[in-house]
């Protein structure tokens, strides 16, 4: 059974949700929340396998909820149910750490693919989504958006193109025929001309940025 938590400030999407799920043979909500007040604690006490986290709720955002959750356990996989299309909350959110982004008129049928999709090891996302991720990915940025303003050697180039295509560390040591001690040291150099503190950040940050074109 996948144990799913819902943290959603509209009462009747959450029941609704939690209605369909539990009628389906593989899903079990073990949680449903109007705010992301209390989200770690929860969400360390339930042991939830997928999350569907809204970005617009009272007290604390979504994405705020995500990065908290992210700090403290890597075990649940986040799916991000809103109402908002824009570019910034999309990196925001992947920024912080989740792994899909849907929209709440997405069918309910659509949303438990993105569940069992998530849980198999894939990301999920509304096709308008996706098509503006790739429109941001293929926008022409100014000088200051490549990969030459961070000052990346080609080396550190090649490994953040592999983290991008979602290689491990052992896959980018083969492709790019270095030891894995040498990925990681560039993986550590890359974090800090980026600014960013994981992989997650760093693969936001060179769609974001056109860094590959």
């Amino acid at each position: 059974m996948i144990r799913i938590s819902i943290f959603d400030d509209n009462d009747s999407l959450r029941e609704t949700l939690a209605l369909v799920f539990d009628a389906t043979d593989d899903l079990i909500v073990t949680g449903k929340y109007p705010n992301a007040l209390t989200a770690v604690d929860e969400v360390l006490y339930n042991q939830p396998d997928v999350i569907l986290m809204d970005i617009d709720m009272p007290g604390r955002t979504g994405i705020e909820a995500v990065r908290l959750i992210r700090e403290q356990t890597t075990r649940p996989k986040i799916l991000m149910l809103t109402v908002f299309e824009d570019v910034d909350r999309i990196f925001a959110a992947i920024s912080a750490g989740a792994v899909g982004y849907l929209l709440k008129k997405t069918p309910a049928d659509k949303i438990i693919d993105a569940i069992r999709e998530v849980m198999s090891g894939g990301a999920a996302m509304t096709p308008s989504i996706a098509l503006k991720v790739l429109d941001a990915f293929r926008q022409p940025k100014g000088s200051s958006s490549r990969a030459d303003a961070f000052m990346l050697t080609d080396k550190e180039k090649e490994v953040l193109q592999r983290l991008v295509e979602g290689d491990s560390y052992k896959l980018i040591a083969h492709h790019c025929n270095m030891s894995m001690g040498t990925v990681r040291t560039h993986i550590v150099n890359i974090y800090e001309k980026l600014h960013v503190n994981s992989k997650s950040e760093a693969v936001a940050k060179a769609l974001k940025t056109g860094l590959f074109k």
